[in-house]
């Protein structure tokens, strides 16, 4: 049994107060991590269904062997964990905009840490990728990707900075589009029900886009809950 509850670390970034904790839950038997941004939860080590699906599904969609993949966040590192799962990945560069979270995977502080800055095919960029999205040369998005993953804001309309708006607007799936190479893959996990407009924006640049509702239980409220998972494929 762990600590009933023990900060591992805070910081101040630009935006804003950032915590890593550790608390013993009871309901589930075992240690759980979160990290906060404010007074937001961004992540809990309890709730991984979703940021692993968004992995798997866009995953699914590829054909062929030696894939080279980017994720967009880092966070608790469950959607770059399960990338690794494939054998069929070769390379990924994992983006986060705070220093400090890769700090504390490559500290150790983080479980996921150990596993990610042992396997050579992963890298962790420090960077932020909405920036690197917009103007990719000279960045670690300057090159094309069998697919391409994020995991960053709760949503389309529920975003960490305002900045990110462009990301999905049509302009965004375009240059996010040409990224990818023929055949390619962009996932996107959101906290939010199937957006419209977001689909219809995805639509202008991609062959086949396909919103997915994900299911996972939350006994701590004792129902289910849901998430969304986008995916949208380039022509062959």
């Amino acid at each position: 049994m762990g600590k009933n509850f023990e900060e591992l670390d805070w910081r101040q970034t630009p935006l804003g107060e950032i915590t890593l904790r550790r608390r013993w839950d009871r309901t589930f038997e075992k240690d759980v991590f979160e990290i906060k941004l404010n007074d937001e939860f961004l992540m809990s080590s309890l709730f991984t269904v979703a940021e692993e699906e968004v992995a798997r599904h866009a995953l699914a969609e590829l054909s062929g062997t030696d894939f080279d993949v980017a994720v967009g966040g880092l966070g608790l590192g469950y959607t770059a964990l399960t990338v690794l799962e494939d054998p069929c990945v070769r390379s990924l560069a994992v983006i986060d905009a705070l220093g400090e979270v890769i700090e504390w995977h490559e500290q150790g502080l983080i479980p996921a840490g150990k596993a990610l800055t042992a396997d050579p095919r992963c890298t962790l960029v420090h960077g932020d990728f909405f920036a690197m999205a917009r103007s990719p040369q000279g960045s670690a998005l300057d090159r094309t990707f069998d697919a391409i993953i994020v995991d960053i804001d709760h949503s389309p309309r529920h975003l960490l900075h305002p900045s990110n708006a462009d990301f999905y607007e049509p302009q965004g799936t375009r240059r996010l589009a040409a990224m990818l190479r023929p055949g390619g893959v962009f996932g996107l996990w959101s906290n939010d029900p199937p957006d419209d407009e977001y689909v219809a924006a995805l639509q202008q640049s991609f062959a086949q886009v396909k919103p997915e509702i994900v299911i996972f239980a939350n006994p701590l409220q004792d129902r289910e809950a849901t998430a969304t998972v986008y995916i949208a494929t380039t022509l062959t």
